[in-house]
């Protein structure tokens, strides 16, 4: 089968799904004759020309399966190419002496493929591990949309009928009715789920102490009010000096406040000097550059 698989590589559906599906449809349906017959040569000569007919006639039917598995939200062309290697499988192990047709025999490999497929990729945390747990998800899936949240009664019956316990199904429905957030995710005003926090936004941040933050803004609050009062009892060219030489984005150098005062550059820095320990008596020096 492994040359089978490449030679219908040229029709994958990974590419462009449209395309894939337009091709395959082309290909003739197979009647009873002709598939026995090209089963009977596989299974007796191990012909792989003979599977590579066979697989090629029944991609259309992984297709369809592929489409009731919409709901899920996964990738269409990566549920049809999980389903051809069901397909593949079940040509090989086709006996045509049992008398059934081989799309019969072959959709429980297809779904087996798809179900694998979707159990591994449908949620980031596994939903299902059991093999009890396995079918008990495909069935409260598909009764999803008419059930919604279950009552006591279809809770027993379902557990009854897939021989579980009752908690089970609950745990399975609440899996299933979770939403999928990322760690890191940030939300978007187009975001369905902008709403919901990520995990990431529920740690705790030790850098973050409401008492220490309460105390540093409540210092700080005071310190600029005792600051602002102590700027207010200099006169106003000492006051101008400190401003331009210490609160500006673009500070002032003392030959350009000289010239504006007409003073020395020397007179500038001994009044800037004389401000600045009247404001460390008022507020006290760690407010007060050196």
């Amino acid at each position: 089968m492994g040359k089978s698989l490449q030679l219908i590589e040229h029709i994958s559906p990974g590419q462009n799904l449209e395309a894939y599906v337009q091709t395959i449809s082309t290909i003739p349906v197979l009647s009873a004759e002709e598939e026995r017959s090209l089963a009977e040569r596989l299974f007796y000569q191990n012909d792989l020309e003979a599977a590579r007919q066979l697989v090629l006639s029944h991609l259309r039917f992984v297709v369809h399966i592929a489409r009731s598995y919409s709901g899920y939200g996964l990738p269409l062309g990566d549920l049809v190419q999980e389903g051809n290697v069901g397909l593949m499988k079940a040509v090989k192990r086709f006996d045509p002496t049992m008398g059934v047709r081989l799309v019969s025999f072959a959709v429980h490999w297809i779904k087996a493929e798809m179900h694998e497929f979707i159990l591994r990729n449908w949620r980031i945390v596994k939903v299902a591990t059991t093999k009890a747990q396995r079918k008990l998800f495909f069935n409260l899936r598909s009764q999803k949309k008419a059930l919604g949240w279950m009552n006591n009664d279809e809770v027993a019956a379902i557990a009854e009928d897939l021989g579980v316990e009752e908690k089970v199904v609950r745990q399975m429905e609440g899996r299933m009715a979770s939403v999928d957030t990322a760690f890191d995710a940030t939300a978007s005003d187009d975001d369905e789920s902008s709403s919901y926090l990520a995990p990431s936004q529920f740690l705790e941040d030790h850098s973050a102490d409401p008492a220490a933050q309460l105390e540093e803004a409540n210092w700080e609050a005071d310190s600029q009010a005792r600051l602002m009062g102590a700027m207010e009892s200099l006169d106003d060219r000492s006051r101008d000096i400190l401003a331009q030489r210490w609160l500006m984005e673009e500070k002032a150098t003392l030959h350009e406040l000289a010239a504006k005062y007409s003073v020395s550059a020397e007179r500038i820095r001994q009044l800037e000097k004389n401000a600045m320990k009247k404001l460390k008596q008022a507020i006290g020096t760690e407010l007060v550059p050196v």
